[in-house]
């Protein structure tokens, strides 16, 4: 046996040591970059007058953050293009306003009441005159200290002025008047939130935004934004690197493209059909053996449906909001028990769960066959993180609710609403999610540790797959270094860890990785092959998207390098996600050769439709608006949406669903399937995605694109000037036709989990037996002949 499974000290090592290198220089960059933003960041500095009067602090600016963070405004509006689309950017809306009441404040220096009433000559003086103050940096290094001119220091004014009544009154669309009311918080010894008044407080941290994308940063021509947002009168246009590198990016990118196809080709790194046309694996699903944790499993794809339709109706009341944002159908207490930030953090957060939730039980279900065996007490920890995520779930969203409407006081961050967009859930219900997935990484581990002594290749398949596993908690931990009192710019550099790093990325990994473990296990294609492959995936996955992440640092406080990185290694992101329609085509010749008598073609039918969603949505889309000349002016746009959602639902969407319906097959008496329904739903999920996605999202969002080019960005996300479109109204009402449609292949969904749970085969082995499987730890030229699935 030994002499069986010695490794070859050859196998698989150039690609191997490629794969690590490759791994290792790109966080290295990552992590080396981000420290340089932390040392380019913008200050929060003491502000002051030209006569030393103090006019806000670091604490009044960094409470304003934690303001902004705790009545959820990143879930309804953005800054610095970072959030939600329903309300305005407040740096574009602070800057016009800062921008506008020093034009005004000289205006009355001429006599006259306000800038519009003077000559087109003087306002072109005045103009040019505010441009200059707002560009030069008067910050003092030595003593920490920005002095305003008394322009700035009125402009300044008028900002707090502009907020008091948008936070009283309301903002005119969908922002309810009183949001923000000092009960909500402990007069003395507040938790991140300065003593005084909230509103104050919020108003300055929007004014700190508008002033670091206005003015210079020491020793360059560009703001600490790279002049974003676009607004002439601030001074802010595109800058030369913009331009220069969306050129870079795709002239990089059509010669990286014909070295990854040649070299493809050339040392053939698709995974290899280990079947030829007349001999396709026959599968008896009633010989496949069941678990006891297998079986335990199904309730986790149960719950997955189900948060799943809550999902999408959070998604379809949204979508409402947008065309009446007061009330839902005429009904106004709705909207104030569910405000649009909650609706659109729980939207999101949901999206996040039922997704994360499938690849959790379908990680449970394989590591039985991955490990040959199971051990003791295995569906005893399998119900306990099962009743760990519907505490973490459900409590979490009842905080953020909580949060968001001023009843929790102090404790807004630990049990509430944490502020950021994606990272809603408050920390304490962060640190039961990581626990949770420790706690899952840890019954994989003791599942299949047998497994992991028997193979004798550290790099080798089963390995692989605990690797991919070890990256789910392991890199969700980058969420722990954000803290109320970081600033901006370094919170998303850590955020964008999350939503861009650990959801794009390593998810990603693990999709590739379970896609390879599966075909292998059904002896589709050979191990060999398919090790390969993996690892050439692996490379080009987390090569260019690692360092693809810097397209979110663009526009967001970051030192202008990140224009060059983002651009040029977003733009490779999309090399990989073509050639997973190799592996779309791939999947469809075993889906035709496997007949009708193939038991996984529910699985098959969703892993075409990721492939295709990862060109389309996480490919195209997003390729289009990460062009550093594009992003300039789309930024925070609907454009950003369609992308998002063709990628999350597209591909992480379609592909939990494609996970969940092969491990049910496994689980589910035969008799109680219907291939029918499934196909139904497959058709239906896609058709109504790609209406969302393509008949409204897109359409809009070219709207949009075009205001910002033309007007300004600012006008471009002002709610009243877009959303009181008419063209824009139509499309955004006509989406309830996709919108039902994807609905009622969610509820179909949901009909078929809830009615196979109930129909599930008992389990035929029990704990510490062996599983007649495959064995994965032996190399394809030495497998041994364990009994089949026939």
């Amino acid at each position: 046996m030994n002499q069986v499974n010695k490794p070859k000290k050859t196998a698989y090592s150039f690609i191997k040591s490629i794969c690590i290198a490759t791994l290792i220089l790109v966080f290295t960059v990552l992590l080396v970059g981000g420290y340089w933003i932390f040392k380019t960041e913008a200050p929060r500095p003491v502000v002051t007058d030209t006569a030393g009067e103090v006019i806000m602090t670091k604490d009044t600016i960094q409470g304003g953050q934690a303001v902004f963070q705790k009545y959820a405004l990143m879930d309804y509006g953005t800054v610095l293009g970072n959030g939600s689309y329903m309300g305005p950017d407040y740096t574009a809306e602070a800057l016009k306003v800062y921008t506008e009441e020093m034009q005004n404040f000289y205006a009355m220096q001429e006599g006259v009441i306000s800038f519009a009433e003077l000559t087109v000559d003087k306002q072109a003086v005045i103009r040019d005159k505010v441009t200059t103050e707002l560009r030069e940096n008067r910050y003092n290094d030595d003593t920490d200290t920005l002095v305003l001119t008394d322009a700035q220091v009125y402009g300044v004014e008028q900002v707090r002025a502009f907020y008091r009544i948008v936070f009283t009154e309301g903002d005119g669309w969908a922002l309810p008047a009183n949001l923000i009311q000092e009960d909500h918080m402990p007069e003395t010894s507040r938790k991140w939130v300065a003593e005084g008044d909230q509103i104050t407080q919020i108003s300055d941290f929007f004014f700190w935004t508008a002033w670091l994308s206005s003015t210079e940063r020491p020793g360059e021509t560009f703001s600490y934004t790279n002049n974003w947002p676009y607004y002439e009168d601030a001074g802010n246009v595109m800058t030369y690197s913009s331009v220069l590198w969306s050129g870079v990016s795709i002239t990089v990118l059509s010669l990286v493209m014909a070295l990854v196809f040649f070299l493809f080709r050339r040392y053939h790194l698709e995974m290899k059909e280990s079947y030829t046309a007349d001999n396709f694996p026959r599968i008896n699903l009633n010989a496949i053996p069941v678990t006891i944790s297998q079986v335990k499993s199904v309730k986790f794809f149960v719950v997955v449906a189900i948060l799943f339709f809550v999902q999408v109706m959070f998604g379809a009341f949204l979508a409402h909001y947008y065309t009446e944002p007061t009330g839902f159908f005429g009904m106004e207490w709705i909207v104030d028990l569910l405000p649009f930030s909650f609706a659109k953090g729980a939207h999101l957060q949901l999206a996040i769960f039922w997704i994360a939730t499938a690849w959790l039980g379908v990680g449970i279900y394989i590591t039985p066959i991955a490990g040959g065996r199971e051990p003791k007490r295995q569906g005893l920890l399998v119900d306990i993180l099962f009743w760990a995520l519907v505490v973490i779930v459900f409590g979490s969203l009842i905080g953020e609710w909580l949060g968001i409407n001023g009843y929790l006081g102090n404790l807004w961050f630990l049990l509430g609403h944490q502020g950021w967009e994606y990272l809603e859930l408050g920390r304490f219900w962060q640190y039961l999610l990581a626990a949770g997935m420790l706690l899952w990484l840890f019954i994989i581990f003791r599942g299949i540790k047998s497994s992991l002594k028997r193979e004798p290749d550290r790099g080798g398949l089963i390995h692989l797959v605990f690797y991919a596993a070890i990256g789910v908690p392991l890199f969700y931990f980058a969420a722990f270094l954000i803290q109320p009192g970081t600033s901006y710019t370094m919170s998303d550099y850590w955020r964008w860890w999350i939503v861009h790093l650990w959801v794009e990325g390593i998810f990603e990994v693990f999709a590739v990785v379970l896609i390879g473990f599966l075909l292998v296990q059904m002896k589709l294609v050979t191990k060999s092959s398919t090790i390969k492959a993996l690892y050439f995936q692996i490379i080009l996955i987390l090569g260019a998207g690692v360092l693809g992440i810097g397209h979110h640092y663009y526009y967001n406080g970051s030192a202008e390098v990140w224009i060059a990185i983002g651009a040029v290694f977003s733009a490779l992101e999309i090399i990989p996600l073509t050639l997973l329609i190799l592996d779309a085509y791939q999947q469809y010749k075993m889906l035709r050769d496997g007949g009708v008598d193939f038991p996984y073609k529910s699985t098959f039918w969703f892993l075409i439709s990721t492939a295709l969603w990862n060109l389309v949505g996480a490919g195209v889309l997003g390729f289009l608006i990460n062009l550093p000349a594009v992003n300039y002016f789309e930024h925070g746009q609907q454009l950003t949406p369609a992308h998002a959602h063709a990628a999350m639902m597209g591909v992480y969407g379609m592909f939990a669903i494609a996970l969940v319906l092969y491990a049910l097959r496994n689980v589910v008496n035969p008799k109680a399937w219907n291939d029918k329904l499934l196909k139904f739903i497959c058709w239906t999920l896609n058709i109504g995605l790609a209406g969302m996605v393509f008949v409204t999202l897109l359409p809009i969002g070219f709207i949009q694109f075009k205001m910002a080019y033309d007007d300004g960005y600012w006008v471009s996300r002002d709610p009243l000037t877009y959303f009181g479109n008419e063209t824009v109204q139509n499309f955004l009402l006509f989406r309830s036709v996709p919108d039902t449609i994807f609905l009622i292949g969610v509820i179909a969904f949901v009909f078929f989990c809830i009615k196979v749970f109930f129909n599930l085969r008992k389990p035929t082995h029990g704990e510490n037996e062996s599983l007649p499987v495959e064995d994965l730890t032996f190399d394809d030229e030495n497998e041994v002949n364990l009994p089949s699935h026939e």
